[in-house]
């Protein structure tokens, strides 16, 4: 029965389609046959509406106009009156399907209206959603250009830095050439006038002797530590003698002045002294600075300097065996050790070059430098 129902549903559907694309001057001929078939089958009238009525609803778009759907209710409402006939002459109900008939057609009036609603409605929805998404895109674009203000502003701060760095630099440069060539001169023209006073005495004042000599004690003692301090702002050998002596003889201070073994390796003299002092300048504060915090927080029994070629850039590490620390938010810290990194990070992108920390439980902390070969540092 279902198969039969369903095979007289598709015909019905079709036929029916047929029939409206016809138009006003079709003939409903073709419904007296479905309606003969639906009444062999045992169909009651209501049992056919319902084939009419599904019919009608897929052929009827709501896109249609109001007259075009009026029309075609109207003609469906004929056909289906010739197909319902075979079963009205055999059929007491005929009125009742009748009247149901005409429940349908309001039904799907009202069906119509309120699709007709719905579909307003949804265009409003769509009005609405551009606007929104009009909104948000001039938010995005708002944003944007908020982000491009803070990455330049960044740049700015990192400029500055920069030439800040640069500045202090060539203060200690000047401040150790006049500490060298002014006070350590003045220094020692005093322990020269000194010794020639205590020749003259020698005969005659032997307390006088005594006070001379405590005072080129003095004399020479203020004298190391003028050189000493003159090192550490800026080490002659730096720009004298090249970045591998005046590291040999840091590391050599550093370790005797700590007492932390210290091995230092370099396999790139000859071309490490191609660099400009610029980029010399920032390999010895980076591991001048390295080995500071090792002494300070890393606890440590040895550490590793090592500087090397690769291909077209200098690499410096300093590995420690001490303990590990949190990479995570240590370089925006305002701690001395973060405020350390952050310096030595600075110095050595300045140059155009990258820097990296390392540290593992069990491993300590490897700082890594590499320095481009290339001329000039970036402003």
């Amino acid at each position: 029965m279902e198969t039969k129902l369903t095979g007289l549903s598709r015909r019905y559907h079709a036929a029916l389609q047929e029939h409206l694309e016809q138009g006003p001057r079709a003939s409903p001929q073709s419904a007296d046959g479905l309606g003969r078939r639906a009444l062999a089958v045992g169909l009651e009238t209501l049992d056919l509406a319902r084939i009419h009525e599904q019919a009608l609803i897929a052929l009827v778009s709501p896109s249609y106009s109001r007259g075009t759907k009026d029309g075609m209710i109207k003609r469906a409402q004929a056909f289906f009156i010739k197909a319902v006939t075979p079963i009205e002459k055999t059929h007491r109900s005929t009125m009742e399907a009748n009247v149901h008939l005409s429940q349908l057609n309001r039904t799907l009036r009202r069906r119509t209206v309120e699709l007709a609603a719905t579909n307003r409605k949804l265009k409003r929805e769509i009005v609405q959603r551009h606007a929104m998404e009009k909104a948000l895109k001039k938010s995005q674009q708002h944003s944007s250009l908020l982000l491009k203000q803070s990455h330049h502003m960044q740049e700015q701060l990192r400029h500055l830095s920069r030439r800040i760095l640069s500045a202090q630099e060539e203060e200690r440069r000047r401040i150790s050439r006049e500490l060298h060539d002014e006070v350590a001169q003045v220094l020692m023209g005093v322990n020269l006038h000194l010794a020639t006073l205590k020749k003259e005495a020698a005969a005659d004042a032997k307390n006088l002797t005594r006070k001379i000599a405590r005072t080129q004690r003095l004399v020479v003692r203020s004298l190391n530590i003028v050189h000493q301090f003159a090192g550490q702002l800026r080490p002659a050998a730096l720009d004298d003698l090249g970045l591998i002596p005046a590291l040999h003889s840091y590391v050599k201070d550093f370790a005797k002045r700590t007492g932390l073994p210290i091995h230092f390796t370099s396999f790139t003299r000859g071309r490490m002294e191609q660099l400009d002092s610029a980029r010399r300048t920032v390999l010895y504060r980076v591991a001048q600075e390295a080995l500071i915090n090792v002494a300070r927080h890393a606890q440590a029994s040895l550490v590793n300097v090592s500087i090397q070629k690769l291909q077209s850039v200098i690499r410096m590490e300093v590995k420690d065996n001490g303990k590990f620390f949190q990479m995570q938010g240590v370089l925006p810290t305002g701690k001395k050790k973060g405020l350390g990194l952050l310096g030595m990070r600075e110095r050595v992108e300045m140059v155009g070059g990258r820097f990296t920390v390392e540290s593992s439980p069990g491993k300590g902390t490897t700082i890594r430098a590499e320095i481009p070969f290339a001329n000039g540092i970036r402003d």
